[in-house]
Formats: C-alpha cells, structure tokens, sequence
C-alpha cells in the first residue's frame, strides 16, 4: 500500500503564523495543506510515491485537498487533526482524523476523487445524559369523587 504523509495541525498552525494577513482555519489549513504536502510526502514516503501523489492530483484523479477540507466541514464540523493521502486497494483516499466539539475524535476515510465518506469510526464518544423522570400529575388535577 502506497501512503503518502499530507501534514498535520502542527504544520497549518505554523503555516497561519507566518501569514501577513489574517485568514481563516479553513484556508490556512487548505494552502498550509498544500504547500506543506510536497515537503511531508517526500519527507515521510519514497520520491517515487510523492510523484505518483502530485501526478494524481494534476490529472484530476484526487480532489486537491482543499476541496476536500472544505467539503468536510460541511458534514463533519471540527479541527482537523492529520491528514494522509493513500492508495488503498487501487482507489486514492484521504484518512483524515478530526476533533469535533463534543470531544470526539473521528477518523474518516474519504474517496480522494469524489471526497465521499467511505468508512467513520469514533473515538471518545459520551453517552448521552439520562432522561429526567416523568413527574406526577399535579394533585388538584385528580378529581375525586
């Protein structure tokens, strides 16, 4: 299986700092993403493997990440944590965990051609509170006879 590394929130965190101008997480994580995502892959795979990623991503058969970010925070709200482009079976996908509000943490796995969620797993999920038991009727509403 051939993975390639993209980046980490690490990275985003260091690429917004050096920004001149003030710009949103989200496009701090999608130009930090990309610009990054050539030095990490190089650095955590093979050159081989980091051309055939930037190949895919030319010739359009993997969304750039961005996009896939953008879609993302549509469906799954939340910091994005880690992201790796994979070849998986034949198929391009980002494994992408997040960090939702609640406090879960969520890994997905998305088809890198259509940003699809292919498989979701949840860490850290909290049960929801217990219902409050149902009071009595009021004593004035019993009649009595």
């Amino acid at each position: 299986m051939l993975r390639v590394k993209v980046c980490t929130v690490r990275s985003w965190i260091r690429t917004a700092r050096t920004a001149r101008r003030p710009v949103g997480p989200a496009l701090a994580r999608g130009v930090g993403a990309v610009a990054l995502a050539l030095a990490a892959a190089a650095a955590a795979a093979g050159p081989a493997d980091h051309e055939r990623a930037r190949a895919a991503v030319q010739s359009g058969a993997v969304l750039p990440l961005h996009t896939v970010l953008e879609r993302l925070q549509r469906s799954h709200p939340g910091q994005v944590l880690e992201v790796e482009l994979e070849r998986d079976d034949g198929r391009w996908v980002y494994e992408v965990r997040l960090l939702q509000a609640d406090g879960r943490l969520l890994k997905l796995v998305l088809d890198a051609r259509t940003a699809e969620v292919l498989t979701q797993r949840a860490r850290g999920v909290r049960p929801p509170p217990p219902a409050a038991p149902a009071a009595p009727p009021p004593a004035a509403a019993v009649e009595r006879r």
